[in-house]
């Protein structure tokens, strides 16, 4: 799986994407990330890459050219299934579900906006969907687009050590996860539940089960209408 970052911050980016898994799986060839920066491809002779906003209105917005000239270079170096995403308020919620359609592309091209946004012809002409993680505004597209790198890439067989690493965890099946434990077995006079010392594999599934229903009822009720 092939990450294109197109930012006007990719320093702000690779530090994150050279870390623990994301790092690893970089090194081991099993996810590439790329942050390319979009002023390189600005034809002003300042490097600006936004302008104002016809119709007025407080801001700037970033501009056609600079940004369908750098999408449009880094697709035409890719191969396989590309798909364009714009990192915007505006886009359907990210979910795990929608991670893993993104997991089945070869190439993700992840457009970061900044400022007031993006002109709407970008829109128009190069991206595919627009997508969302969360009901709330934020000042650049950055922290974004990690979040949908480091959630695809978990799913991209051998970053992981294990498929069982994400097939047990929360919203894999629509539920949030069960506790989890580790030694030592009492702590501050809590204590690890007897199922799961007791070595019974069947009554333990039974306990995991029934301890991510009770969870998701008490958390996140919502989710439950998508459980069957």
């Amino acid at each position: 799986m092939n990450f294109e970052v197109l930012t006007l911050f990719p320093d702000a980016l690779r530090p994150f994407f050279a870390a623990s898994i994301i790092g690893r799986g970089i090194q081991n060839g099993y996810i590439n990330v790329t942050c390319t920066d979009i002023r390189d491809y600005t034809l002003d002779k300042h490097r600006r890459v936004d302008d104002t906003p016809y119709g007025g209105g407080y801001g700037m917005v970033m501009a056609c050219q600079p940004v369908v000239d750098c999408i449009r270079d880094v697709k035409s170096r890719l191969q396989g299934s590309t798909r364009v995403i714009y990192m915007s308020p505006q886009g359907a919620l990210f979910n795990q579900d929608k991670a893993k359609q993104l997991a089945e592309y070869d190439n993700l091209i992840l457009l970061c906006g900044h400022y007031e946004g993006i002109d709407e012809r970008i829109l128009q002409l190069e991206v595919d969907e627009e997508i969302s993680v969360g009901d709330y505004v934020l000042t650049g597209g950055e922290l974004p687009a990690a979040t949908v790198v480091d959630c695809v890439s978990r799913l991209i067989p051998g970053v992981l050590p294990s498929p069982m690493c994400h097939e047990d965890e929360s919203l894999t099946d629509g539920l949030l996860e069960y506790p989890q434990y580790t030694r030592p077995r009492v702590f501050e006079g809590l204590e690890v539940p007897e199922v799961l010392i007791n070595g019974n594999a069947a009554l333990q599934a039974a306990w995991k089960r029934e301890q991510s229903l009770e969870r998701t009822r008490r958390k996140r009720p919502d989710l439950l209408k998508e459980v069957k």
